[in-house]
C-alpha cells in the first residue's frame, strides 16, 4: 500500500529520529515533514509503533495515511506540492 506520513514534531531530536525511521522504512521525503512510499501492512504497523515511541503524544502531531495506487493517482497536487530538491523519480513514478 501507498503510505503518507505527515508530522509536526516540536523537539528537534525526536523529529530527526522520526525522519530517520521513515527513511529506514523505505519512505521518500517529499517535503521536510512529509514522507511517501510503499509499505506492507506489517511495515506500516511497525513504523507506527516506532513513531509512537519517539513522539510526545501530548504535544506532537503525526498522520499516517494508507491509500491505494488508484487513490494516489486521484490526488490533486497544487502549486509546488513537492520540494523539488527532495523528490525522486521513484516518487514521481507513483503518480503516473
Amino acid at each position: 500500500m501507498i503510505v503518507w506520513v505527515l508530522y509536526d514534531i516540536e523537539e528537534d531530536k525526536a523529529r530527526t529520529k522520526i525522519a530517520k525511521a521513515c527513511k529506514q522504512a523505505g519512505l521518500y521525503r517529499v517535503q521536510y515533514s512529509v514522507f511517501l512510499g510503499t509499505l506492507t501492512t506489517n511495515e506500516k504497523d511497525s513504523l507506527t509503533l516506532q513513531i509512537k515511541g519517539l513522539m510526545d503524544e501530548d504535544r506532537d502531531k503525526v498522520y499516517i495515511f494508507p491509500m491505494s495506487k488508484d487513490e494516489l493517482r486521484q490526488t490533486e497536487l497544487l502549486g509546488q506540492a513537492f520540494d523539488k530538491k527532495l523528490v525522486t523519480d521513484e516518487i514521481k513514478a507513483l503518480f503516473y
